[in-house]
């Protein structure tokens, strides 16, 4: 008759889950998954980290510029420099309506038309205040706005259609100059599109059909911001 001692002891659960855990850890197929993963995921924080710098460098390189009437060499080397980090980083296959709606503030642009009426508000004795650009994705409707302080403001509504992951087509379908004590509407003209090359919770920028550059700031969601 065998003793306790004589009986073979079956392995149990755990200690052959723990061998074969050991095993699969030193396999060269586990090791070049872990090497793999942990590359992704170093690249992924470092992208994170240069985005995250690029919107801080874009947006205090901006400063001073009068939101582009005054751009000087210096300042526009750190802004290109800035927009290909932050184009590089854009997710093109995140769906554009996602974020997309808001009420946006202008804070720099190359838009001639933008900069003109900027830089000679004065000639008819107002000053501009901000700029805004309201995009509303439900309703399908752009409507852009230069404000002139207290009361007056020059707007221009569009309706949208969204392209693709980036694309926004849009047609103006009305314009008007609000005057402390009327409205004058305007013929509106003209259609276009804008790829929203970046987008995060705090920064947009976009690059229309005839190559101008936008960079606004979210402020809030779509609203009226002529009332």
């Amino acid at each position: 008759m065998l003793s306790k001692l004589d009986v073979p002891k079956a392995p149990s659960i755990v200690s052959t889950a723990r061998t074969a855990l050991s095993k699969a850890r030193t396999s060269p197929y586990c090791v070049r998954r872990v090497r793999q993963s942990t590359v992704a995921a170093l690249g992924f924080f470092r992208k994170r980290i240069a985005t995250s710098g690029a919107v801080d460098d874009i947006l205090a390189a901006v400063e001073g510029s009068e939101r582009g009437c005054c751009t000087s060499r210096s300042q526009k080397a750190r802004i290109n420099a800035a927009l290909g980090v932050l184009e590089e980083a854009g997710d093109n296959t995140r769906p554009i309506s996602k974020g997309l709606s808001a009420t946006w503030k202008m804070v720099w642009t190359t838009e001639k038309e933008t900069l003109f009426i900027l830089q000679n508000a004065g000639l008819f004795r107002t000053q501009a205040g901000d700029v805004y650009q309201v995009i509303d994705t439900d309703a399908l409707t752009l409507q852009n706005v230069i404000t002139f302080p207290p009361d007056g403001a020059f707007c221009v509504q569009s309706n949208i259609e969204l392209v693709d992951s980036q694309r926004v087509q849009f047609n103006f379908v009305s314009a008007s100059l609000k005057l402390p004590r009327r409205v004058l509407q305007l013929p509106p003209y003209g259609k276009g599109w804008f790829d929203t090359v970046y987008m995060d919770n705090k920064i947009r920028v976009s690059k229309d059909s005839r190559g101008d550059t936008l960079i606004v700031t979210r402020d809030g969601p779509p609203r009226d911001v002529t009332a």
